[in-house]
C-alpha cells in the first residue's frame, strides 16, 4: 500500500512538473505557438490568454500596455467585479478603439491595429471575443475569493483523494491476490502451459500483472488529478490542458496504429512466405537426405550444413525487404540503431566490444564487486576496481594486478567472501602429523591454537578435518574465520606461529615422516628456548616461563 501510494504521489509531481514546464494556451488571434516578442506582448490573466496588443498605441508598445493592464487591475477592488465587462467604442490618439469597462474603470483599451488581418474579424468582433475572455476570467475570480465555493471545492476535492486512496488501495489487494493466484497455479502444475516453462511463463506473468497494475495507477492518479485540479479556478486551466493532451494522446495512438497497419500486415505477408518457401525446401533436403532424390551438387553428408545455411541467408533476405515496411524504418531512431549495431561490429572485430561485454556479464551477474576477496586462477587478492574493461586486484604483496574481462570470464572465479556474511572469510590450513599422535590430541590442540588466534571470529568454533590417511601421516585440515577487514596471509602468519606454540607446548612434534627408522627422541622445540634471539619475549613474560 506504501508502495503504491509513493508511486502515486510521484506520478502527481510528475504531471505537475509537466503542467508547469507546458506553455500556455493561446486564444484564437493571438498565436498558438508565440515567439518571445508574441508572449510579452500578450495579456494572460489566471493562466488565460485574453489578447495580444500589436499596436503601439501612444507612447506604450505591447509588452508597456499589458504591464498597464496589470497596474490597473491592482488597484481595482472586489466590489468593481461585481458587475459585468461592458464595451464602450471611442476614437483615442487617431485611431478607432474599443474600452473595455469594470464598474466605470477601464481595465484595457484595444484598437484596430491590433487586429490580423489574417484573423479575418472586425473590431467589433475581436472586441465581442476580448470581453468574453474577460467575462470568463471575472466569474473565476469571483469563485476564487468565494468562499462557500471553496469550501464546497475543498470538500470535492478530499471526498475525491479518498476515492483515489481507496482505488489504490484496491488496485494493490487485487494485485496481490491475482500473484497469489499465479503462485499456487504454478506449484499446482495448472494450466494450458507445460510444467518445464512454468517458471518462465510464471515470470513474465508476474512482470506482467506489475506493468498493468502500474499503468491502472497512472491512468487513476491521472483522473484524479484532472478532477481536483477542475475544482479550483487557479488551477482549471491546467485540469483542461490534461484532459485535453490524454484525448490528443490516445488520438495520435490511433492514428498511429492505423497508419502502421498496412506496412504490419505487408511484413507479415512476407514472412509467412518466407515460412512456407523455407519448409518447401525442408522437404526437399529431407528427400535428397534419405536418397529419395538427387540433385548434382548436394550430398547426402553435406544437406544439413547446407539447409541450416541457407535458412539465414533466407530469412535475412527476408528481413532486409520487410525492412522498409516496419513501422518507424525511416526514423532518427532505426538509424541509429543501425549505426550502433554497426558500431558493435566493427569494435568487436578489434577484441574492445568482448572485453565490455565480458564486464557487463561480471556487473550483472554478480559474480564479484569491488571490495571481494577472490581468487582468479592463481591470482588471489581484493578486488579494487571493475571497470568496463578490465578487473584490477590487490594481493598480499600489494601488487596491483589487472585482468582483462574477457579473461575472467573464461576462467574459475572463486568469490572467498560472498557467502562469508558475518561469520568472516573462510580460512583453510593443512598439518601432516604420524600416526603414533593421537588424532583427538591433535584436534584439540589445532583448536586451542585457533582460540588464542586474536584475528579470528571465536563466534565461530573452529573445524578439524582429516582429509587423508598417507602411507606414513594424516593430513589434518584446520577450518576458521577472519575477522572483518584481514587478508589471509596476515591472519595465517599468526595462526601458524600460535600452532606451532601449541605443538612445541604438548611435546608432539610437526613433521610429516618419511623414514626408515623412527628417531629416538621428538623434534621439538623446549619451551624455555621459544624466544631465542632474535625474538623478544612480551613483556609481561619472562623468557622460560
Amino acid at each position: 500500500m506504501k508502495k503504491l501510494c509513493n508511486m502515486s504521489l510521484w506520478l502527481t509531481g510528475l504531471l505537475l512538473t509537466c503542467l508547469l514546464l507546458a506553455r500556455v494556451g493561446w486564444a484564437a488571434e493571438p498565436r498558438r505557438e508565440p515567439t518571445e516578442q508574441e508572449l510579452a506582448r500578450t495579456l494572460v490573466l489566471l493562466h488565460e490568454p485574453i489578447v495580444m496588443f500589436q499596436a503601439k498605441f501612444g507612447s506604450l508598445d505591447g509588452a508597456d500596455r499589458v504591464r498597464r493592464v496589470h497596474e490597473r487591475l491592482d488597484t481595482m477592488s472586489a466590489d468593481d467585479l461585481q458587475t459585468p465587462i461592458t464595451v464602450v467604442a471611442s476614437q483615442r490618439l487617431g485611431y478607432e478603439t474599443r474600452e473595455f469597462m469594470a464598474n466605470g474603470k477601464r481595465v484595457l483599451v484595444l484598437v484596430d491595429k491590433d487586429l490580423d488581418d489574417l484573423d479575418e474579424l472586425t473590431l467589433d468582433q475581436a472586441a465581442d471575443r476580448v470581453r468574453g475572455r474577460l467575462e470568463e476570467v471575472r466569474l473565476k475570480y469571483l469563485e476564487l475569493h468565494s468562499t462557500p465555493y471553496l469550501l464546497k471545492a475543498t470538500g470535492k476535492a478530499v471526498l475525491a483523494s479518498l476515492v483515489f486512496f481507496g482505488l489504490i488501495w484496491g488496485l494493490q489487494w487485487i494485485h496481490r491476490r491475482v500473484r497469489k493466484w499465479l503462485a499456487n497455479r504454478l506449484l499446482l502444475q495448472k494450466g494450458l502451459i507445460p510444467h518445464q516453462w512454468r517458471q518462465v511463463a510464471g515470470n513474465v506473468e508476474v512482470r506482467l500483472l506489475g506493468l498493468v497494475t502500474l499503468l491502472l495507477v497512472f491512468m487513476v492518479t491521472y483522473g484524479w488529478l484532472t478532477y481536483v485540479l477542475g475544482l479550483f479556478p487557479q488551477t482549471r486551466a491546467w485540469s483542461d490542458r490534461l484532459g485535453s493532451s490524454l484525448f490528443t494522446l490516445c488520438i495520435d495512438m490511433l492514428e498511429g496504429i492505423m497508419a502502421a497497419m498496412p506496412g504490419l500486415v505487408t511484413v507479415l505477408l512476407i514472412f509467412v512466405m518466407t515460412r512456407l518457401f523455407i519448409r518447401m525446401l525442408g522437404i526437399i533436403f529431407d528427400r535428397i537426405e534419405r536418397g529419395q532424390l538427387r540433385m548434382q551438387g548436394l550430398h547426402a553428408e553435406t544437406v544439413g550444413a547446407t539447409r541450416r545455411l541457407l535458412s539465414v541467408v533466407i530469412w535475412l533476405f527476408a528481413l532486409t525487404v520487410a525492412y522498409p515496411y516496419l513501422p518507424g524504418a525511416n526514423s532518427d531512431a532505426f538509424k541509429g540503431v543501425s549505426v550502433f549495431f554497426g558500431l558493435m561490429v566493427t569494435l568487436g572485430s578489434a577484441g574492445i566490444m568482448n572485453h565490455a561485454m565480458s564486464g557487463l556479464v561480471l556487473i550483472y551477474s554478480r559474480a564479484l564487486r569491488p571490495g571481494d576477496l577472490v581468487q582468479i586462477g592463481e591470482v588471489e587478492g581484493m578486488v579494487t576496481e571493475l571497470s568496463a574493461l578490465s578487473t584490477k586486484l590487490v594481493t598480499r604483496q600489494d601488487h596491483e594486478v589487472t585482468l582483462p574481462n574477457a579473461v575472467v570470464v573464461g576462467g574459475k572465479v572463486v568469490n572467498l567472501t560472498r557467502l562469508a556474511g558475518e561469520k568472516g572469510v573462510a580460512l583453510l590450513t593443512k598439518v601432516t602429523i604420524g600416526y603414533d599422535t593421537p588424532w583427538r590430541q591433535v584436534h584439540a590442540m589445532l583448536e586451542l591454537a585457533a582460540r588464542r588466534c586474536e584475528r579470528l571470529n571465536q563466534d565461530e568454533a573452529p573445524l578439524v578435518r582429516q582429509l587423508n590417511l598417507q602411507d606414513w601421516y594424516v593430513e589434518y585440515e584446520l577450518q576458521v574465520r577472519m575477522k572483518a577487514g584481514l587478508l589471509p596471509a596476515v591472519v595465517k602468519t599468526e595462526l601458524h606461529g600460535h600452532i606451532q606454540d601449541v605443538f612445541n607446548e604438548f611435546g608432539v612434534q610437526i613433521m610429516s615422516p618419511n623414514f626408515i627408522a623412527q628417531p629416538d627422541q621428538a623434534v621439538l622445540v623446549a619451551k624455555e628456548q621459544w624466544y631465542q634471539a632474535p625474538a623478544e619475549a612480551p613483556k609481561d613474560q619472562a623468557p622460560g616461563n
